[in-house]
Parts: C-alpha cells; sequence; structure tokens
C-alpha cells in the first residue's frame, strides 16, 4: 500500500494540534512530496500554484463575495428581511421562517455558507428574542438556514466543486437547484408544524403590535425591497443556467448589480464600498488559499500512486456499486464536521470521482448526493461549524446545549432530502437534462 495513504492521518493531527486548515494541506503535500520525490516537488507545488492562479472559473469567487457583501453593508438585505416578514408575520413561527426565506434570498446573492447565517442571525436573533421564541427553535433556524448556503446557487462551495469534479458549473446549479429549495421547504414545513402544534415555541403578536399601514402601501414597500434585488439574482443565476454567461461573467455583473442597486437605494457610501472591498479581500483570501492547498495535497496524493492504493483497498473490501457511494458519502459525513468544507472537497472528490464512475453512478447525481451531506456534516454537533459560526453572534442566553438539541430536527429534514433525492433522481438531473436538450 502507497504511503501516501498515511497523508490522511497526518492531516487530521495537524487539524487537531490547531493548525490552520489551508496551512495543514501545504505542510502535509510539503513533507510527503518530499519524501517521494525529493527536491522535484518543488516544481509539482509551483505548478499547482500556477493552475489555480489561472483558473477562469475560480474567477467567480471574489466577484459573488463582492455581490453578497454589498447587498449586507448597504442595509439592503436588512430591508429584504422586514419586507418579507411583513407578509408572514400572522403564520406559526413566522420570524423563523422569514429568517429562513432570508436565508434563501441571501445565499443565492451572495454563495458563502457563513455569511448568511451571520448576516440573518444579526437580523433575526434580536427579532425573535423581542418576543420570546423558544432559544432551540432560534438556534436551529439560523443554523439550518444560513447552511443553505452551501447547496443553493451560486454556492462557493459548487464553484469549486466543478472544475475538481470535472462537471460544469451550471450543470451543477441546476442540480442542486431543486434539492436546495425542497430543503429550504421542509425546512419552513417543520416550523409551521411544530410551533402550531406547541405555540410556546412561537408566541403571537399581540394586537397592539399589528402592521396597521395600508395594503397599498404595504406592496409598494415590499416592491421596492424585493423587486431589484430578485431580479438582480434572476438575471445572475438565469444566465448561467441558460448558458449565456459563464459563471465568471456572471458574478460580473451580479457584482456590478450589486453597485447600482446600492446607488439606487441611496445607500453607496466610500464607507460602505470600503468595507465590502475589505470583507471581499479577506474572504477571497481565505477561499483561495484553501484551495490552493487541496490542489497541492491532491497533486502530492495522486503522483504518489495513492489513487491505485484506494481502487486496491476497494477490490479486497468487496465493494461495488451504491456500496462505494455509501462509503464516500460517511466519510463525507465524518469529514464535514472535522474539516472546512472547501477542504473537503478537494481532499475527497479528486479521490472519489474515479470511483464513481467506476461503480457507474452518474458523476452529477453524486455531486449533488455529495453536498447534501457535506451540508448535515456542517450542521451536526459535535463539531458543527455553523453553531461555531452562531456562538459568535448569539446573545449569552442562547446556550451551546440549546444549539445542538436546536439543530436536530432540522438534520432530520436535511436526511428526508438526502432520501428524496436517492429514491427520485430526476429531482437532481431533470433541470440540468432539459436545460442541455434546450441547447
Amino acid at each position: 500500500m502507497s504511503i501516501a495513504l498515511l497523508m490522511f492521518p497526518v492531516l487530521i493531527l495537524f487539524v487537531i494540534a490547531g493548525l490552520p486548515i489551508a496551512f495543514s494541506l501545504i505542510a502535509v503535500a510539503f513533507i510527503f512530496g518530499w519524501i517521494r520525490f525529493d527536491a522535484v516537488v518543488i516544481h509539482q507545488i509551483m505548478s499547482r500554484i500556477d493552475d489555480v492562479a489561472s483558473n477562469y472559473i475560480l474567477g467567480a469567487i471574489p466577484l459573488f463575495i463582492f455581490m453578497g457583501a454589498m447587498l449586507e453593508r448597504s442595509g439592503i438585505a436588512e430591508r429584504l428581511f422586514d419586507a418579507i416578514y411583513t407578509w408572514i408575520k400572522r403564520l406559526p413561527g413566522g420570524l423563523a421562517v422569514g429568517a429562513v426565506l432570508m436565508c434563501v434570498v441571501f445565499a443565492m446573492a451572495s454563495g458563502i455558507t457563513g455569511a448568511v447565517e451571520t448576516v440573518v442571525g444579526l437580523l433575526a436573533i434580536p427579532a425573535m428574542m423581542k418576543y420570546s421564541y423558544d432559544h432551540r427553535l432560534i438556534a436551529g433556524t439560523i443554523c439550518a438556514g444560513g447552511s443553505l448556503g452551501t447547496v443553493i446557487p451560486p454556492s462557493i462551495t459548487v464553484i469549486v466543486l466543478g472544475p475538481v469534479a470535472n462537471i460544469p458549473v451550471g450543470d451543477l446549479f441546476a442540480g442542486m437547484m431543486f434539492p436546495g429549495f425542497i430543503m429550504a421547504g421542509l425546512f419552513i414545513a417543520y416550523i409551521i408544524v411544530a410551533c402550531t402544534v406547541k405555540p410556546s415555541l412561537a408566541p403571537k403578536l399581540r394586537d397592539e403590535e399589528e402592521d396597521r399601514r395600508p395594503l397599498l402601501v404595504k406592496l409598494r414597500v415590499t416592491a421596492v425591497a424585493l423587486i431589484p434585488p430578485g431580479f438582480l439574482v434572476m438575471a445572475v443565476l438565469g444566465s448561467i443556467l441558460m448558458g449565456l454567461a459563464t459563471p465568471t461573467e456572471a458574478a460580473a455583473c451580479g457584482a456590478a448589480g450589486s453597485l447600482l442597486l446600492a446607488v439606487l437605494y441611496g445607500r453607496m457610501s466610500f464607507k460602505v464600498l470600503r468595507e465590502a472591498l475589505y470583507r471581499t479581500l479577506v474572504v477571497t483570501a481565505m477561499i483561495m488559499l484553501i484551495v490552493l492547498g487541496g490542489s497541492m495535497f491532491a497533486g502530492v496524493f495522486f503522483a504518489s500512486g495513492g489513487m491505485s492504493s484506494v481502487q486496491a483497498l476497494v477490490t479486497q473490501l468487496g465493494l461495488e456499486g451504491w456500496m462505494v457511494i455509501a462509503a464516500i458519502l460517511i466519510i463525507t459525513f465524518i469529514a464535514g464536521f472535522i474539516l472546512e468544507l472547501l477542504s473537503v472537497v478537494l481532499i475527497i472528490i479528486p479521490l472519489a470521482m474515479p470511483l464513481v464512475i467506476a461503480a457507474g453512478v452518474d458523476p452529477l447525481l453524486f455531486c449533488v448526493l455529495f453536498m447534501i451531506v457535506l451540508q448535515t456534516g456542517y450542521l451536526t454537533p459535535p463539531m458543527a461549524p455553523s453553531i461555531f459560526y452562531l456562538r459568535g453572534i448569539a446573545p449569552p442566553s442562547i446556550t451551546l446545549s440549546q444549539m445542538y438539541w436546536g439543530v436536530v430536527p432540522f438534520i432530520v429534514m436535511q436526511l428526508v432530502t438526502l432520501w428524496i433525492v436517492i429514491a427520485f433522481p430526476e429531482v437532481a438531473t431533470w433541470l440540468p437534462d432539459r436545460i442541455h436538450a434546450r441547447g
């Protein structure tokens, strides 16, 4: 068996020791590359840097980040939340439902899981606390809703997944569309049912708290808040799905559109632009360093014969067909609450795709299942990254135990989504097939 298989346990040891994931990937790649290839590994690592720096698809990442940052910093996201809540406040758990809907909208505008959870959490948590919502419901809603940024296009994780899996990003966006909306729908259904069965989870508004504005005023405020950003998001995603623009071109249009919206809403200022650019720089640098580390790690692993060893191991264990897929998804789930999402993609997908193709499974379907499982790991205690994000913005009165219990029902909804896609693969493959048929 190849020494390359030792790269994984050493990587886990580095992460547990507290070394940032990007540097852990780079260090393991350099150490094992030097052991296997001596100084030649320097040339291999330099070629990986060139590959990442010249990858056209990855150019969409800073542009989508800037688009989301502008919508956040300019106050457009806050206006959206108020408009959505105007129409659903009478529903059981209306604020929680509004938070999930806002997560869907902002996920379609930014593509960054942590950003979705942070922005919506800062808007929705104080409102839900004010109306005495159950702390477990608050925690579960924000964590689960924020995690939708993983699966709903234009997810940054999917943009990275496309080139690694050798699948067009537009096809992945189309394949993730229905499963993402189904998952969001299941979250909303759970909130409404739970708050109907147990009203104490989300006390109703008192009569004096009702919105007394005339219907036409509500419609005008809603139209002003929703239509321009909604048109921007639909134009960006639609141009990708219809093949009219590459993800990078569409992201550039989205970034320009977010600037225009900030001007039209009267929210543009030097401070807003500076903060959006700073956030874009910080997040992009973090993501690209992880991508670079993952590319180095995968390059050394394959060059060291790691893939041949894995295939030999699979043969010895007698795994075939969907058994192989199940094993990969279990490993993905475990990795999802230990490692950064992008790191899991960059480590597992290069290893998995040859096995998926050999098993005769549709690569697009597998990638959709992979993303759902990855998101489930992201939400699952005790290492859930989503809870770490929430801990940073939640008041001390929401305890860690309440966060852990709060996400459990939403994890069940994610597993239901996974079962739906496995039982009905057309949920993931129908839209990409239709788009190709029309093309």
